[in-house]
């Protein structure tokens, strides 16, 4: 809590430094020339002396309210990708601005997204992120470039606002490598029927990645259902029946891959011992809880928020340009998270 007694005189007198040195430091000056010795001086004062900047004032002075708005499109709602609203709001809190946030559906009307946009514009945020559930195209709200923006795990129909997306390509290339150097030669996909950057982006992935260790992508077996636990649980039961079935199975996602679970089990298969099998997203209450732990690439949710919340701040406070940063989406890794789903084939 701050002392409502302690002012910014108070603070320099600790510091040794001017009232000047003590406003640009606090205010993160950007064009201010100040050691980061005396940057952490000044800190060190304030904190000691439970000094926080007058919010009111700096408001009055800057125009800005220190408040950023994140539309969610079902996140907050999903524990799995709820973790973009903790980024964000973790990444927001150490600039010293406070997160609001406004849940909608991706079914919502076009109307009633431009609703909650407006929502958030009455009271005066100074940036706005628009979050989706997963990796998709979107159309925005048409009031969303009233203030500087940035898309999570999504891409305007129109390319016209900064977007961050993770590596789709790169973390189905990661999950067909594992199972490359574990020695499998057969490997299938158990895709995605929804016609989304994911689907399409995992599928190339996987085929370039055989073909660049000598196999033939283009005829590797591809088996596509709705990405849920039956969708995988069917896909797998037409792939494991094939009378050259693949040794190593790369789902879209770990609800596939429980499926596929269930589908090697009722053919008397064990995983590894007989079927490796590796998933996608690292949903925690299923890979770590699959027996035995499965295989998977992580979604870097957490580090999308953050990043885009970083950026938009940024934006803001006049440090970095959105419009150039929009040519193209920033792309972030999606690292391999190794559990015990995966063994050499047996011979």
């Amino acid at each position: 809590m701050s002392n409502k007694n302690i002012g910014i005189k108070d603070v320099a007198v600790a510091a040794g430094v001017s009232v000047t040195t003590v406003s640009h430091v606090l205010n993160d000056v950007s064009y201010a020339r100040i050691s980061p010795e005396t940057r952490d001086k000044v800190k060190s004062a304030a904190e000691q002396l439970g000094y926080g900047p007058n919010r009111l004032a700096q408001a009055l002075r800057t125009q800005r309210t220190g408040m950023l708005g994140l539309v969610s499109e079902d996140i907050a709602t999903t524990p799995h990708a709820g973790r973009i609203i903790l980024g964000a709001d973790e990444a927001a809190r150490a600039r010293g601005y406070n997160l609001m946030i406004i849940n909608t559906s991706g079914s919502a009307s076009p109307e009633s997204r431009d609703a909650d946009v407006e929502a958030l514009l009455e009271r005066r945020v100074d940036g706005i992120l628009y979050a989706t559930m997963y990796h998709r195209h979107v159309q925005l709200p048409v009031n969303l470039g009233s203030v500087p923006a940035v898309l999570v795990d999504s891409v305007s129909t129109s390319g016209s606002i900064t977007a961050v997306v993770p590596d789709e390509e790169g973390g189905a290339r990661a999950a067909v490598g594992i199972l490359l150097s574990a020695g499998h030669s057969r490997i299938g996909f158990l895709n995605n029927t929804d016609d989304v950057p994911a689907t399409r982006d995992r599928l190339r992935g996987f085929r370039a990645t055989l073909t660049e260790a000598g196999l033939d992508g283009d005829a590797a077996p591809v088996e596509s259902e709705l990405s849920e636990v039956q969708g995988g649980y069917e896909a797998a039961r037409r792939m494991l029946g094939r009378e050259d079935r693949p040794t190593g199975l790369f789902c879209y996602n770990d609800r596939m891959a429980m499926g596929a679970y269930r589908a090697a089990a009722e053919l008397g298969l064990s995983i590894p011992g007989d079927l490796s099998v590796v998933g996608f997203d690292d949903q925690e209450l299923i890979a770590a809880n699959l027996y035995p732990g499965l295989t998977t690439v992580a979604l870097p949710h957490y580090e999308m928020g953050a990043w885009a919340a970083e950026n938009l701040i940024d934006a803001i406070e006049g440090k970095t340009d959105l419009a150039l940063m929009a040519l193209h989406p920033t792309i972030l890794d999606c690292p391999l998270v190794k559990r015990d789903s995966v063994a050499a084939p047996v011979r």
